[in-house]
């Protein structure tokens, strides 16, 4: 199952063995030595799946993964530790810090690729899954952004030109922007803007952060009151 990894080791060695046995599997595979860098860089690609070392200097992985479940992005991303850390306790630690997984050192790369396989194919069985439910939310989504229209037309609280506020979205992001106020879903606007589904998840999350919300209907109701739609 193809997907984007990001793979987070201070070893080069190690780090250059593992991206390139993964590559060759398949998988698209960006690397980062530390995780202050790794951190940037899951922001920067929005991976399917994080892979981090556990005993790497100033920033470890169980820190690093903290930050990683405390974005709303990332709250539900697969993480696989990889440490030469085998100890009952500190897998539990590794358990209850949030990750999927934990493959002590030295490893069989195939047991890796296997382990990366099954946790993809479960974040794709979830998504699939909400994607089934998505059109019996569509009218209830749409319900719901007709009430916020109403009701901040009656408080005369829909913004008119120009915003009362400057948010910095790309094009791309201002026309997600545009067809989720309008109350699509993210198959129809993946259709709708000749992209992927995956692309326009990319583009929703991008909009959360950069509005501070955590729902379609709270993304809405901001840019109405903020004009940031036209």
């Amino acid at each position: 199952m193809p997907g984007q990894l990001v793979l987070v080791d201070d070893e080069p060695g190690l780090r250059e063995a593992v991206q390139a046995y993964l590559e060759d599997s398949g998988f698209e595979v960006q690397t980062a030595s530390n995780a202050r860098d790794g951190w940037d860089l899951v922001q920067k690609v929005l991976p399917d799946l994080v892979i981090t070392d556990v005993m790497m200097p100033q920033v470890n992985g169980y820190e690093f993964l903290k930050q990683l479940r405390e974005d709303p992005r990332f709250q539900t991303l697969p993480v696989v530790f990889l440490t030469a850390r085998g100890m009952t306790n500190d897998r539990i630690q590794g358990y209850e810090a949030g990750c999927d997984a934990y493959l002590p050192k030295p490893f069989d790369p195939d047991e890796l690729v296997a382990i990366v396989t099954r946790l993809l194919q479960q974040r794709a069985a979830i998504k699939a899954a909400a994607s089934d439910g998505e059109n019996s939310d569509v009218a209830d989504l749409s319900r719901q952004i007709a009430e916020i229209r109403a009701i901040l037309t009656q408080r005369g609280a829909i913004a008119t030109s120009p915003p009362p506020i400057k948010l910095d979205f790309t094009p791309r992001e201002q026309s997600v922007l545009e067809l989720v106020v309008d109350g699509l879903m993210n198959k129809e606007i993946a259709r709708r803007l000749e992209t992927s589904v995956r692309n326009v998840e990319k583009y929703v999350s991008r909009l959360f952060s950069k509005t501070g919300t955590n729902s379609r209907t709270e993304l809405v109701r901001f840019a109405l009151e903020h004009g940031l739609t036209k």
